[in-house]
């Protein structure tokens, strides 16, 4: 007679692998195809009328004025390679300010030329820094245009040389 061997009581039995990897395909897959079906616009996109009613209307843009501001060269402490600091810009204003800015525009000038005279070259030089010296040499001319006056500051030129 044939005698049926147990299995050893003390082997354990390893446990497969198959669902966690399909799992890890079927995962990879939708969300790719998820992707590409939202980048194609076959989900969340607009809908087919929507779609071909051409360009939206857009809002008219606000009355604003620009004053133009001379340009200034300005000559940088130290014997470092950069010696001048040219820089030119631009005061939006609204139309009804445009003259009163206007005429204060030489103390205007003088603030940032002793802004930018009192600026570290180290701190010209940095690329990240054109932010905040646009945003100090903004609130400076604020305070002397008076508040209102000034609505933002347009660097147009801005080169050591």
């Amino acid at each position: 007679m044939t005698a049926v061997a147990d299995p050893p009581a003390d082997s354990t039995r390893k446990k497969s692998r198959l669902p966690l990897i399909l799992g890890l395909v079927l995962l990879f897959g939708g969300g790719g195809g998820g992707f590409m079906a939202v980048k194609m616009g076959l989900i969340g996109g607009a809908s087919g009328q929507e779609a071909d009613a051409g360009t939206p209307e857009l809002a008219p843009l606000p009355d604003l004025a620009f004053v133009a501001l001379d340009p200034l060269v300005i000559s940088l402490p130290g014997g470092g390679a950069n010696r001048y600091l040219k820089f030119s810009a631009q005061l939006e204003v609204m139309p009804v300010h445009r003259t009163e800015v206007e005429a204060i525009k030489p103390r205007i000038v003088d603030v940032l030329n002793g802004y930018l005279r009192a600026v570290e070259t180290a701190d010209l030089e940095d690329p990240t820094a054109l932010m905040r010296l646009r945003s100090q040499m903004l609130r400076r001319v604020q305070v002397v245009a008076g508040e209102g006056r000034v609505q933002d500051l347009l660097i147009m030129e801005f080169v050591l040389n």
